[in-house]
């Protein structure tokens, strides 16, 4: 049995008439004539009772007839969701972030995908850039937004989605917070906290101090921005934290932005042979939602 002789018997029970329904379905009556009777030795029933004015369901008929209908629009469902799947509209992503992200990159880009891609699952994972990089490698992640340069090489692509800057983490207690703008060589003195050794954001804190011309002395080192600046609040030292981190700053934290900015940026990355739409969709919106 064929879905095309499904769609004939339900044009034939609705019209209950050979000739409207092979208009209706764009095509010959003689072939349709034959199909039905196929169709009917197929079934082993009869499905209409044959007349003079036209046709009429027989009870066998009148109890398929809704399972046809049923039958034929899941094949349609089956068929958008094929389409949907290749144009990246049904699926599952999965996507790794950095911590930074979660203060306007994850609130700009998610609710908007959500909204355009409804039938895509998202997966989401917190991680440093270093170890959504590696996952992407081993497929365990298909697209990641981390913090760039990247401290290895990487098979991947990078596309800028977010560009942000330093900014100074002071306790309100410090001389340094009566500042409105700071040079970053008048800390050479003080105690940082940095990110760790993990996070790209630690050789960009060094890289920043070395271009202002000293070598931080580093107090102390955390995982989470959560932790620095609770350290700084602390008054164990200041930090270089992204500017976007002002929504999280606990109460006796001051940021206070450099004279001369140094700017970080956030990439949307993936592999470098992925070409599903699901991934590419994602990019795509990540960059326009710039």
């Amino acid at each position: 049995m064929e879905l095309r002789h499904l769609r004939y018997f339900v044009a034939l029970a609705e019209t209950l008439n050979f000739h409207r329904a092979a208009e209706k379905l764009h095509m010959a009556q003689p072939p349709l004539t034959v199909a039905i009777r196929k169709l009917e030795q197929e079934l082993g029933a009869p499905l209409f009772v044959r007349g003079t004015r036209g046709v009429a369901l027989t009870d066998a008929g009148r109890g398929a007839l809704n399972l046809a209908r049923e039958t034929l629009a899941s094949a349609e469902k089956f068929k958008a969701a094929v389409k949907q799947s290749v144009a990246g509209e049904r699926g599952c992503l999965r996507v790794g972030y950095i911590g930074s992200a979660t203060f306007e990159l994850i609130p700009r880009i998610i609710p908007e995908y959500r909204k355009t891609y409804p039938n895509v699952d998202l997966i989401l994972e917190e991680a440093t850039s270093t170890d959504i990089v590696r996952a992407i490698a081993r497929k365990d992640l298909d697209v990641g937004l981390v913090r760039v340069p990247l401290m290895e090489a990487a098979a991947v692509e990078t596309h800028i989605v977010d560009s942000d800057e330093f900014h100074v983490a002071v306790n309100e207690n410090s001389p340094i917070a009566a500042h409105e703008q700071i040079a970053l060589e008048q800390l050479r003195d003080q105690n940082f906290i940095t990110q760790s050794s993990v996070s790209v954001l630690h050789p960009a804190t060094l890289a920043a101090c070395h271009e202002a011309g000293f070598i931080p002395h580093v107090a102390q080192a955390a995982t989470q921005l959560s932790a620095i600046l609770a350290l700084v609040r602390s008054g164990l030292g200041v930090a270089l934290v992204p500017a976007r981190a002002a929504r999280a700053v606990p109460p006796s934290v001051r940021l206070i932005p450099l004279e001369k900015p140094v700017v970080i940026e956030t990439a949307c990355v993936t592999a470098r042979d992925n070409n599903d739409a699901v991934v590419r969709n994602f990019i795509e919106l990540a960059i326009d939602t710039q």
